[in-house]
């Protein structure tokens, strides 16, 4: 039996449990899960090992790279920003950044790029992963390509550009970059130890992220046909990878801290006595930007303001205002407005997958099942 560490509360039981049968049926190798109710910790569990050599065990203040649920950081930080007034979703991006004005996106909207619709899912120039870490060369790349399609008219996941193109808004009208926003706005305040840019003392608490072995039959990858630059857990596992902004993908942080920043969605924009948004400002993530087939994942997809929402494709909660993100491999987070309830499951065996799996669902369904049993 998985020997699991932390505290859960007792109507919570189901959630240990399904963490207990992930491990136990080597479906995870380490993983986290975190369940915040009403800005309160009911579950915050971990067990496993944080190497494939099971040398090390996954500790309470283990980190892992979180690939895509690293946009919700993003995302709520653009809307702390719009909260504020100092930013407005509605705006053509070129307002805060006028480079990107070139190649006829004069009038695509910063809601097109949160939203995934802005037409610049991956870079038309062939890049190299090292270039990932030039931020200028990023950004300036997509500020002078041209959309794939009409800005605003569908989704076509944007992977890694998101990050870029979000995050350069946020340094245009910050002077911060985007990770130095996050520390100094968000996880500071509310004492959560996630990262966009993880300092070398870090580099000791991170459980390297690896492909699980492959079962025979398993559809491809949907991302691993779109990549540019062909990004892989090997390089995440680097010193250059961690030091980066990627602001789409190389958050480094667990279940608490993850479950931390986005019960302050989840709380009408208060968590642990910080107000970071107000109640409307919360509200604007269900402000829908595309419901349709995505060009890049072919899933069908509703997508609100920085976050996927919940629908009768996606159905992540029984309540209607509710949204979610995943990261590659199956990381997730599912924040409820309705409930007041914030779930994240982080882990470092990677299954095929861009929006989460069976693993990160059965964590979600536990939870809910405490709430209704």
């Amino acid at each position: 039996m998985a020997d699991i560490h932390g505290v859960c509360a007792d109507r919570f039981q189901g959630v240990r449990d399904a963490l207990a049968a992930s491990l136990d049926r080597g479906s995870d190798l380490g993983a986290s899960v975190a369940v915040q109710l009403d800005g309160e910790t009911v579950v915050d569990l971990w067990g496993g090992w944080a190497d494939e050599g099971r040398t090390r065990p996954w500790e309470r203040d283990t980190l892992v790279n979180t690939w895509s649920t690293t946009k919700t950081m993003t995302a709520l930080c653009a809307l702390v920003l719009a909260d504020r007034g100092e930013l407005d979703l509605h705006a053509p991006v070129a307002r805060y950044w006028p480079e990107f004005a070139a190649a006829g996106k004069e009038e695509v909207e910063v809601r097109h790029l949160l939203g995934h619709t802005a037409g610049l899912p991956v870079w038309t120039e062939r890049l190299e992963v090292a270039d990932l870490y030039d931020w200028e060369k990023a950004t300036g790349l997509l500020a002078r390509q041209a959309p794939a399609w009409k800005p605003g008219s569908e989704s076509g996941y944007h992977a890694l550009t998101q990050g870029y193109l979000v995050g350069e808004v946020i340094r245009r009208i910050t002077g911060r970059t985007p990770g130095a926003f996050l520390a100094e706005e968000v996880t500071g305040p509310l004492g959560a130890d996630f990262h966009l840019g993880l300092a070398p003392e870090d580099d000791a608490r991170v459980a390297p992220v690896s492909w699980a072995p492959p079962e025979p039959g398993a559809p491809a990858d949907p991302l691993a046909r779109v990549g540019n630059p062909r990004v892989g857990p090997a390089d995440a596992c680097t010193a250059a990878w961690r030091r980066a902004e990627v602001p789409a993908a190389n958050g480094h942080g667990n279940a608490r801290s993850v479950a931390a920043v986005q019960s302050v969605l989840a709380c009408g924009g208060e968590a642990g006595g910080v107000r970071l948004l107000s109640e409307a400002g919360c509200a604007r993530v269900f402000e829908e930007q595309a419901y349709g087939p995505d060009r890049v994942l072919g899933a069908v997809l509703r997508l609100g303001m920085g976050y996927g929402l919940n629908s009768p494709e996606l159905p992540v909660s029984p309540n209607p205002r509710a949204c979610f993100w995943g990261g590659w491999g199956g990381s997730l987070v599912v924040v409820d407005l309705d409930a007041r309830l914030t779930v994240a499951y982080m882990m470092n065996r990677m299954h095929p997958g861009a929006l989460g799996d069976a693993r990160g669902a059965s964590v979600v369904l536990a939870a809910y099942g405490a709430l209704a049993g």
